[in-house]
Formats: C-alpha cells, structure tokens, sequence
C-alpha cells in the first residue's frame, strides 16, 4: 500500500510559488523552485482510548461521520496544538462518550493511510473509568459498552490490533 498521503498541497507556505514534486533526499518530495524550501508531508498524530468497566466490558463508539460512518470504532480522534497524546485521548474520550478517565498505560503507536486524512499515526491508550456513563457525543452516534464475546468488528484495523493486545 502506498503511504502517500492524498492530501493536496500546491504552493509554498513561505513564499507562494507553485510546488513542484522532485527527488530530493533519496524520495519524491514537494520542492518549491522559488525560494529553494522542501515543504515536507508529515503524518498526522491521532489517539484513540481502550475503555473496561468493572465487569471488563469495552467501551466502544458508532461513528457519526467518515472515515467508516456507522462503523463501530474505539473513542479518538486527533490531537489538537499544545496538546499531549494523552491529553488527547482522555478528551476525545470525554467528548465522545461522556466518560472521565485516567490512563493506565500507552498500548502502542500504529501507522495507516486515511482515504480522507492522508498519513496517520494513532497513539492508542488503555484507560480505567474514573466516572460516568456513556453518553454518544461530538462525533459519536452511539456509545455502549460491549461484552468481549460480544464485540462488533472495529472499523479501523489499529483499534482491532490495540484492543487484541488488552484482551490477550
């Protein structure tokens, strides 16, 4: 799968001039023929929180918008400026569900290509609920908590690698 991210970027930042794609460091790379600067395409970091209850059901949310619309995801989304990833994930966490929680450890930091967001790298937390129930909020349809036996398959394959890592 190419990594390239889709998103279009088509003059300078610094200077406005027109991009254009050369081989630069050993890779095709946006180059500005004007003022001589590389505009580099970075991925974007995003964060998604592994929930249990008490009876270690997982939390899971039914996606409001694209990518994966009515599919069933872990609560996440991206990091904002000034934000840490755990910052992020315990917020996107409350935004979407409801839920108050603290982090009990960093599960992993996976890779993946979005159709609409380009190049991404989710930073994926195990979280213990410190308080409420879950409520669908910000980009969330629905929010409920799952019996492992139970689970719907997830719509991004990060959230099945990091939720099979909790649950092993």
């Amino acid at each position: 799968m190419s990594m390239k991210s889709n998103l279009v970027v088509e003059y300078c930042p610094y200077c406005g001039n027109k991009l254009i794609r050369k081989k630069i460091e050993g890779r095709e790379r946006l180059f500005c023929s004007k003022c001589g600067r590389i505009y580099y395409e970075n991925p974007t970091p995003v964060v998604a929180a592994v929930t249990r209850d008490e009876q270690g059901r997982v939390l899971l949310v039914k996606r409001k918008i694209e990518p994966q619309k009515g599919g069933w995801a872990l609560p996440g989304g991206f990091m904002e400026i000034e934000e840490t990833p755990l910052q992020a994930a315990l917020r996107e966490l409350k935004e979407e569900t409801g839920i108050i929680a603290k982090v009990k450890r960093l599960i992993g930091v996976y890779s993946n290509q979005s159709k609409i967001h380009g190049y991404l790298i989710n930073i994926i937390y195990e979280t213990e609920v410190l308080e409420g129930e879950p409520c669908a909020g910000d980009d969330a349809e629905e929010a409920k908590f799952f019996t492992v036996d139970q689970l719907p398959p997830l719509a991004f394959w990060s959230h099945q690698e990091a939720l099979a890592e909790v649950l092993k």
